[in-house]
């Protein structure tokens, strides 16, 4: 897909509509993560340098179109300016006088957070009125956040069809990312999908196995494809009414010549609790009261031969209870290893997903993958094979 970048515009003396992501980890009435913030910034600076004035759009929390003062984004204003080294001045509402004023009021180079744009039922509903009040007070609108790209609304979909618009160096970043992962990929291409649930991921299951030569399922889900497969799985958590399903995507992968790759051996335990005594299992050696929580080093080192034959590796979901140690190792171990293959130019190495991206960080690798995804909802659609109205929006 084409679309424009900030490279091809006339940014001087612009007013720049910029769509940013500032739903941010909030404790105490202080941002406590800046992570979000962060990768906002080089779209601000660039911006800013071009000689535009910078209007950000945000949304924070869910007010379902009502003013909830605790859902203000005005506590983000100064942690933002203290990440950008500028001031940050703020609006409290995003379209209106408020608005209108505040922007009048902007420089050249100057920055201004507009109030959450959720406050107004016309977001959600991606209401054609609201999207005219919003592009009221810009001359051009830039999509900086990839991770609400899966949704229709005014702010993320609805102004893309009334300026002109272009995608901020974060979406860029993400675009080119997940094309080298799975749109334009260098083959073989390898897939590592973990987590809990099989209902949670049918979709992408499905897809993946059409578009990847090799896939490992990890997490609880592995546990349903053991069952459908006939192992006991003792009292692991398992979907035990998705086997069939479970069935139907080895079938399909076998169709599409996906290779599959499942355990060759677990790690269990009677408790899921940190230090618990944990034992590595065969398949099909798991007593009624153990419970698989972790890949067995035999399952992570095929893993890490497998990465190591492909060109390309896209990740989303952790192999274990990686939250709990010990059952993080097998997380930690095929993540290092991955991270070493990209580090060392072998394997472009795109993640994504919450608990992907925790995952990466305790494991201390997350700098070395290509690229890691901090959108969620969208990052998962993309890889369901799902067009998002965001993206689609800046099309050419």
């Amino acid at each position: 897909m084409k679309f424009k970048t900030l490279d091809e515009a006339d940014l001087s003396g612009k007013r720049a509509l910029v769509r940013v992501d500032f739903n941010v980890p909030m404790a105490d009435g202080e941002v406590s993560d800046d992570t979000r913030l962060r990768a906002a910034i080089p779209t601000i600076e660039k911006l800013r340098q071009g000689g535009a004035r910078v209007v950000l759009i945000a949304h924070f929390d869910r007010p379902k179109g009502k003013r909830v003062p605790e859902m203000s984004l005005a506590p983000i204003a100064p942690a933002l300016a203290k990440v950008l080294g500028a001031t940050v001045a703020f609006a409290d509402d995003c379209v209106g006088e408020p608005a209108r004023a505040a922007v009048e009021a902007l420089k050249p180079g100057d920055v201004v957070l507009l109030e959450n744009v959720r406050y107004h039922p016309g977001e959600e509903a991606n209401d054609p009125e609201f999207a005219r009040a919003l592009a009221a007070n810009g001359d051009l609108y830039v999509n900086d956040a990839f991770s609400a790209a899966h949704r229709a609304h005014a702010s993320t979909e609805g102004l893309a069809h009334i300026l002109p618009a272009y995608a901020g160096e974060q979406m860029r970043l993400e675009l080119d990312a997940l094309n080298k992962a799975l749109g334009d990929p260098q083959r073989p291409v390898m897939g590592i999908v973990g987590g809990s649930k099989v209902s949670s991921k049918l979709d992408l299951l499905r897809n993946l196995v059409t578009k990847l030569d090799k896939l490992a399922i990890g997490g609880g889900m592995a546990n349903t494809f053991l069952y459908a497969q006939g192992h006991d799985v003792g009292a692991s958590y398992c979907e035990k009414e998705m086997a069939e399903t479970a069935r139907e995507i080895i079938r399909l992968a076998g169709q599409n010549n996906c290779k599959l790759f499942l355990p060759l051996d677990i790690v269990v335990a009677e408790k899921m609790a940190p230090g618990a005594p944990a034992r590595v299992r065969g398949l099909g050696e798991v007593d009624d009261d153990e419970r698989i929580l972790d890949a067995g080093p035999e399952t992570v080192e095929r893993l890490g031969r497998a990465m190591a034959n492909s060109r390309t590796l896209i990740w989303n979901g952790p192999l274990g209870v990686f939250e709990i140690p010990p059952f993080d190792k097998g997380t930690v171990e095929a993540a290092r290893l991955a991270g070493n293959l990209a580090k060392s130019g072998k394997l472009v190495a795109v993640a994504g997903g919450g608990d992907t991206v925790a995952a990466l960080h305790h494991a201390g690798c997350a700098e070395d993958f290509t690229f890691v995804s901090t959108a969620g909802g969208a990052f998962l659609e993309w890889m369901e094979g799902k067009t998002l109205p965001g993206v689609a929006a800046l099309a050419q």
